[in-house]
């Protein structure tokens, strides 16, 4: 089994800052936390529930995780997951929705139970989005809370697809529900690729879920690479906790002892010297 090489690790305001040397090492990072409470509730035969991210970010972390799985015989039967978000519109066969991107890079490859794998439905009809969102938080609840959140932060600072809200103040923002929401014009830009590049095509809107849920995990693990993110990782880690910056609420005094970030050295290149 590779370790990952750390080129820092620090705490900054409560909560832990890693530095990897490399991209995959950040991956490696992640990877090892999220098997370490797979191979708990697996040797204890208890349920181990996991809030997971999308996107570029994850996919090395899922893979690492899927070649445990194979290599090193790692379960997940004991796994239960809630995923942060879907478009919306969006069919769950649809190979853009993030049904399929799930399926694709982990679901389908590791011993996850079918009916332990939740997804939000980007095809519930309009009427019923808001409802759907809310029996998400109440399954997720009735787990007894999330063990583990992974996440990924957006250019404006996004968490989940919770956009930057500057007109709610920070304790308005952190209690907020799962729901559906309008897509920030960063946002859809940023998967514009996605969507053969034309921006259009990316869906106006999303369900997410809350704040409220995501802060609540018992342990948060924050993921950013590459020098895109530098800027917005500087001002989530160095000013105070704003509704300009969601991922700064992890900075929280009641939320930060259970947070790690984890980054490459890109993503860290705009943070003054933390040590």
């Amino acid at each position: 089994m590779l370790e990952p090489s750390i080129r820092q690790e620090t705490r900054h305001r409560g909560l832990t800052l890693i530095v990897a040397a490399t991209a995959h090492d950040a991956a490696l990072t992640a990877a090892r936390i999220i098997q370490g409470i797979v191979n708990e509730a697996d040797r204890r035969h208890v349920k181990a529930t996991l809030g997971l991210a999308t996107g570029k970010t994850p996919q090395a972390i899922y893979a690492e995780l899927v070649r445990a799985h194979r290599d090193e015989r790692i379960s997940f039967r004991h796994v239960v997951t809630y995923n942060l978000d879907e478009y919306y519109p969006i069919s769950p066969r649809d190979p853009l929705s993030y049904r399929t991107y799930m399926h694709r890079h982990l679901f389908a490859q590791v011993d996850l139970p079918p009916e332990s794998a939740h997804v939000l439905d980007g095809s519930v009809p309009p009427a019923f989005a808001d409802e759907a969102c809310q029996f998400f938080d109440r399954w997720i609840d009735a787990d007894g809370g999330l063990d583990l959140q992974l996440l990924g932060i957006g250019r404006n600072g996004h968490i989940g697809f919770n956009e930057p809200e500057p007109h709610r103040s920070v304790a308005e923002f952190a209690a907020l529900p799962s729901r559906k929401v309008t897509l920030d014009v960063v946002t859809r830009a940023d998967a514009a690729a996605d969507f053969g590049g034309n921006l259009d095509a990316v869906p106006k809107y999303a369900l997410t879920v809350g704040p409220r849920v995501i802060l609540a995990a018992r342990r948060i693990v924050m993921v950013a690479l590459g020098s895109s993110k530098a800027r917005i990782v500087a001002r989530a880690l160095t000013e105070d906790p704003t509704t300009e910056v969601p991922a700064s609420l992890l900075q929280l005094p009641e939320v930060a002892p259970r947070v790690t970030w984890i980054l490459d050295p890109d993503a860290a290149s705009l943070l003054p010297d933390l040590t």
